[in-house]
């Protein structure tokens, strides 16, 4: 069914005349009179009859006009939803309780009128992708990791050099240090379930591996951070990484403790990715506040050589 016809419909339904309906419409009588004749013989009904000074609603048009008019409501509510600036800006961040998460609340603090919808994609090809299609509006990840290098429309900008820290339990031989260094995790086990192979993070550790000679377990199934921390507080022999900037809470019975790794810090780092021809208003107000609020936060001690900028 044509909406132009449907439109056309409705504005001689209120006007009253072909005459005034093509004015309202700013086209010509004889294309409001083409427009209700493919539309009748669409419906196989008439809509109009004659009137002393116009037209009038048949029985059927008058059961088709509230219809014709929800349908014009749907039309436009469709248009909104994907004209850039009227639908919410679409955001990937890594997880709910992570640095990105962090970030994207105090842009909303800043900017409390723009809609967000934040989303968690599984990867950087996932998110990739749905940037380039349109999906999502932008992603918070680690780039580039090895052998992915971006497609061309993509930029990506470095936000944030998250430190690592050491997330042990009361009873581990490191619980009471103020600061360890990454010499002395050797030989310590550190367990880390959930680090998929082929994603980013699980590339960041796997370099970190490599470099500092350390042992992380991946094994058994990932039951979530709570289930994660019950584990690191009953468990004295095993430790976890942890993002200085991620934000968990805790039993306080639990005694967990977070001690800051030095000698080099090892930071994570988070870049900022969009599509270059991206219409949406409030993805520009978003990489400004970014390159304001995180300006000087990424000095990172070490990242693996992908991460750095050549």
């Amino acid at each position: 069914m044509d909406l132009e016809a449907v439109r056309t419909f409705v504005a001689v339904a209120e006007a009253g005349q072909f005459q005034l309906a093509a004015a309202d419409l700013s086209i010509t009588q004889q294309a409001v009179s083409k427009r209700m004749a493919t539309l009748e013989r669409d419906l196989g009904v008439r809509l109009f009859t004659r009137a002393p000074r116009g037209v009038a609603l048949t029985i059927d048009g008058q059961a088709f006009l509230p219809q014709a008019r929800e349908l014009l409501r749907v039309a436009d509510r469709a248009v909104a939803s994907v004209r850039a600036g009227s639908r919410p800006l679409r955001i990937d961040v890594i997880n709910s309780r992570g640095a990105a998460s962090g970030l994207m609340r105090d842009f909303h603090r800043a900017h409390p009128g723009i809609e967000l919808d934040v989303l968690m994609l599984l990867d950087i090809e996932q998110a990739v992708t749905a940037i380039r299609s349109g999906t999502i509006d932008a992603s918070f990840r680690a780039v580039a990791a090895p052998g992915r290098p971006l497609p061309g429309n993509v930029e990506s900008v470095r936000v944030l050099d998250e430190p690592l820290e050491l997330l042990t339990g009361p009873a581990h031989a490191l619980a009471g240090a103020r600061s360890v260094t990454v010499a002395q995790l050797a030989g310590h086990r550190i367990w880390m379930p959930g680090l998929a192979p082929g994603t980013e993070w699980a590339a960041y550790y796997d370099d970190l591996v490599a470099e500092f000679g350390l042992t992380i377990e991946s094994t058994g199934p990932n039951f979530g951070s709570d289930a994660l921390l019950d584990t690191i507080a009953d468990t004295p022999a095993l430790a976890t990484f942890m993002g200085g900037h991620t934000r968990l809470i805790w039993p306080a019975g639990h005694g967990l403790r977070r001690i800051p790794v030095t000698g080099p810090v090892p930071v994570y780092p988070h870049s900022f990715l969009w599509h270059r021809d991206n219409p949406h208003p409030a993805l520009a107000t978003l990489r400004a506040h970014l390159a304001t609020t995180t300006a000087g936060r990424n000095a990172g001690t070490w990242v693996p050589n992908w991460a750095i900028p050549h």
